[in-house]
């Protein structure tokens, strides 16, 4: 699916899609307690698609309407095959759940899901009696039973392991320690973990740099639940707002989320926007901006949308802390310059930043890279663009925000299909 985007404003007024990162951790806990759970989620994605038919294959019966998911734990391990997509949560978080559950499984991984970072997690399992057989292939097989015990983590590979553990740990029946090594990176998605392990009666706590989970519990319905609105795609379209002179407002995203990714209310003020927050809302108002220097070593998924701001912005921005954008859907070091430079905005990478001098954007034909943010990215320099902007893959964003394009027409933006 090609897209071509003509130049315009985001006006208006819009509820922010289902946060994926809760829904996955919610989706899972369901499936692991007591009774069945209602979850509230009115919209859904390829990767929470994903969770759910793993999980079906795995351990529950997950029915699904346009309002969200009635999970009914089955109380009995199938196992078999598990098939993750392109999703890295579903694969690093049900991994150990997998492995906890005594569920003998082989996943299937899609795109460049078999080349991302899983040594840290891999060697964790297996000290404590987990078999890997194939792995960094598209079929990995998981064999055996994960006990309680101790794990050892680096921080600065992925949070995700650290979740994946924590989702796991409940169903050993033993006391878990988890020791993070070195700093932790994007610490606020382990306290989204840490805030669903807690909805569903289990205890966690950190103890110096490990975190502890006592065992003798076991997961407990809370009753009907609710997925908040995603700050990560959020983001994307504030930003597009800010920097194309637009007048937005989402709804759905409350002040005191647990996402890392509401720091980008901060990151809008010290590029000079306009914005107001409320308590489950953000509006923003497009001007001049200035350039800002950013850190984005805990909150990696916003570099798409701080380039835009740094696209617009008067000066030259940074953005430091980028090598963990290099194990993404893409490697986003590279299609972020690309997509940039081919659209007319000088950048480049030095060392662990990404340098951004803001001025015009032509407009033009530029590739999807197979990564929903970068297609997202594209479209939304259309509001800074002096012509279309043509995106060839652009259906990348069903993994995250299926109805990405069809929001930016409500709000204004003429969206069109393209020839490739």
């Amino acid at each position: 699916m090609n897209m071509r985007v003509q130049p315009g404003r985001l006006c208006g007024t819009l509820a922010a899609i289902p946060s994926k990162s809760v829904a996955h951790r919610l989706l899972i806990a369901a499936a692991l307690c007591d009774a069945p759970t209602r979850i509230a989620c009115a919209g859904t994605s390829r990767d929470i698609e994903a969770t759910v038919r793993c999980l079906t294959a795995l351990c529950a019966d997950i029915g699904q309407d346009e309002a969200g998911f009635d999970v009914r734990p089955l109380g009995v391990i199938q196992g078999g095959q598990l098939f993750c997509g392109e999703s890295g949560s579903t694969w690093r978080f049900l991994l150990p759940v997998a492995c906890a559950l005594g569920a003998n499984s082989t996943f299937h991984l899609e795109g460049r899901l078999p080349q991302r970072p899983m040594d840290a997690l891999y060697q964790a399992l297996e000290g404590q009696g987990i078999r890997m057989v194939g792995k960094d292939t598209p079929s990995v097989q998981a064999l055996g039973l994960l006990r309680g015990g101790v794990f050892m983590l680096p921080g600065d590979v992925s949070s995700q392991f650290i979740s994946g553990l924590l989702l796991a740990a409940p169903l050993t029946g033993a006391d878990c320690t988890i020791v993070v090594e070195g700093p932790l990176a994007s610490r606020p998605y382990v306290d989204i973990t840490l805030q669903a392990l807690q909805l569903f009666g289990v205890q966690a706590h950190w103890q110096g740099n490990s975190l502890l989970v006592p065992g003798g519990q076991r997961y407990v319905s809370p009753g009907p639940l609710s997925v908040e609105g995603d700050w990560s795609n959020a983001a994307l379209l504030l930003c597009g707002a800010a920097a194309g002179r637009g007048d937005l407002t989402l709804t759905g995203l409350p002040a005191g989320s647990a996402q890392g990714d509401r720091v980008i209310v901060d990151m809008l003020r010290r590029f000079g926007a306009r914005v107001q927050q409320g308590a489950d809302s953000v509006h923003v108002q497009g001007g001049p901006l200035h350039a800002a220097t950013v850190d984005i070593n805990d909150c990696p998924d916003l570099a798409p949308a701080i380039a835009l701001l740094a696209a617009a912005a008067e000066g030259r921005s940074q953005l430091s802390g980028i090598s963990r954008l290099r194990i993404k859907e893409s490697d986003r070091v590279r299609s972020i310059l690309h997509t940039l430079n081919t659209l007319g905005v000088s950048a480049h990478a030095e060392d662990d930043s990404l340098f951004i001098t803001g001025g015009p954007v032509t407009g033009g034909i530029c590739p999807g890279w197979d990564d929903h943010r970068i297609v997202m990215l594209a479209a939304l320099l259309g509001g800074q663009a002096a012509g279309d902007i043509t995106i060839l893959g652009a259906q990348a964003v069903h993994k995250s925000y299926p109805r990405f394009f069809e929001d930016m027409a409500g709000l204004g933006i003429v969206v069109q299909p393209a020839e490739g």
